[in-house]
């Protein structure tokens, strides 16, 4: 039997997604912290983890190459309600397998690490990003370039502090 962590700071989604993840046959952990995730590695192997990307005050992509320290081998999605392109392309550059968006269903997160190898032939959406959507996106490269410093962000925005803040707490438009 495939053990999997599932590493989310929301105890209801967390408990939700194990729950699924033991009807489809896996032997699923939960950690609710970093210091919890990293505890339960040191102490049984896990074949894949389930990442999130914001846990609490925390980031999972620092989490992630410590867990892959304590386990090479660990397939990892990080799965995330605050999906960006900067946050995808760091996650893959820093060990995840794949990435997804919040809400994902069960069966997508297993059907997405069930497929590792990338395809060439994905079809190509025909739909743009929204302005929305661009906003976000631009935002977070900006964000990215300045190392997470949102003042420094602001300034090269051209945004007051506390309108960058606003909305950098709020979920990103799905398009």
């Amino acid at each position: 039997m495939s053990r999997w962590l599932v590493v989310e700071d929301d105890e209801v989604f967390g408990a939700l997604l194990v729950r699924g993840l033991e009807r489809k046959g896996y032997d699923a952990r939960l950690a609710a912290t970093p210091s919890e995730a990293l505890q339960q590695l040191a102490e049984q192997e896990f074949d894949f983890a389930t990442l999130d990307l914001h846990l609490d005050n925390e980031s999972g992509l620092a989490l992630l190459p410590q867990l892959l320290a304590q386990q090479p081998e660990l397939q990892v999605l990080v799965l995330t309600g605050y999906a960006s392109i900067a946050t995808c392309v760091d996650a893959i550059k820093l060990g995840a397998v794949q990435y997804l968006p919040k809400p994902a269903r069960v069966d997508d997160i297993i059907a997405a690490l069930d497929t590792v190898e990338p395809d060439p032939e994905q079809p190509l959406t025909q739909q743009p990003l929204s302005p929305s959507r661009l906003e976000w996106e631009h935002i977070q490269q900006v964000l990215k370039q300045h190392e997470g410093n949102v003042s420094a962000t602001a300034r090269a925005l051209n945004m007051h502090r506390r309108t960058l803040q606003r909305k950098l707490q709020k979920k990103p438009v799905a398009k």
